[in-house]
């Protein structure tokens, strides 16, 4: 079994793969189990062994016999540094994890690749192993970020934007008058009170700055495939015109080749 981990600023996400599997569609082809655990940059690494031993055995997966394999990527250093020393003190294996020296079989194309987060490069190759391109990967995390794709499957650059419950935060910390809402599409663009004006404002506003932003990007490109993933891409998917794809394990598909391209 191969345990991905997508460590974020808010989230980690862990997958787990059954490499043998062919069960399910698209990014989740293989995916036996997922969970997500909020990010404490302060959990060591004996606490993470505690952990994910916990949430294997959810799964009937035994932590020191039936993983063969572990791929992280990593936004948050204090924890991937966790990570390493949970899998050097209870495994016996080595983890796979994006950064510099690690195969990708995908072309950097930026002034200095070593600037782009990992999350993106995983985002990026899983997009292309699923869709091909040119295609542009629409995450939305703690930012929302624009990862595109050429023809040729290089990474050619892209954008980031605030995320959407950052900007909230932002302003309702901001904004004495305000109050915290939840984020759900509201019955109409035209708000008829405050908590469904801050709606529309948050759930149309920021569609209409993805449908924006994948114009200009189509500008440059001609047609392109556009591919939703993140916590909020359920939200967002069904309002911004653009989004074709959505791929909750996007990230973890990702992990999931670049392990596979590092074990030849």
């Amino acid at each position: 079994m191969l345990l991905t981990i997508d460590v974020g600023n808010t989230q980690n996400v862990l997958g787990l793969y059954d490499p043998d599997s062919d069960a399910g569609e698209g990014a989740a082809v293989g995916l036996v189990d997922h969970w997500r655990l909020s990010t404490e940059a302060e959990r060591t690494s004996d606490e993470y062994s505690v952990v994910v031993r916990s949430l294997l055995d959810t799964a009937g997966i035994d932590f020191d016999e039936d993983l063969t394999g572990i791929s992280i990527c990593s936004g948050v250093p204090r924890i991937l540094a966790s990570l390493r020393e949970m899998v050097r003190r209870y495994l016996p294996i080595d983890p796979i994890i994006i950064e510099p020296g690690v195969k990708t079989g995908m072309p950097i194309l930026y002034d200095n690749p070593k600037e782009v987060g990992a999350d993106r490069i995983a985002n990026a190759i899983a997009a292309f192993d699923l869709y091909g391109g040119p295609t542009v990967v629409v995450d939305f995390g703690t930012g929302n970020n624009f990862d595109v794709i050429s023809a040729d499957g290089e990474f050619l650059g892209g954008a980031i934007a605030p995320g959407i419950e950052v900007s909230l935060d932002a302003l309702f910390g901001r904004a004495a008058a305000l109050r915290a809402v939840e984020l759900v599409e509201p019955r109409s663009v035209i708000g008829k009170s405050t908590v469904e004006s801050v709606q529309s404002g948050s759930v149309y506003g920021f569609a209409a700055m993805i449908d924006g932003m994948v114009e200009r990007f189509r500008s440059e490109l001609g047609d392109i495939n556009v591919v939703a993933t993140g916590g909020l891409a359920h939200l967002m998917a069904p309002v911004a015109r653009s989004i074709g794809h959505v791929e909750p394990f996007l990230t973890l598909h990702g992990l999931r080749i670049v392990h596979e391209r590092n074990q030849r």
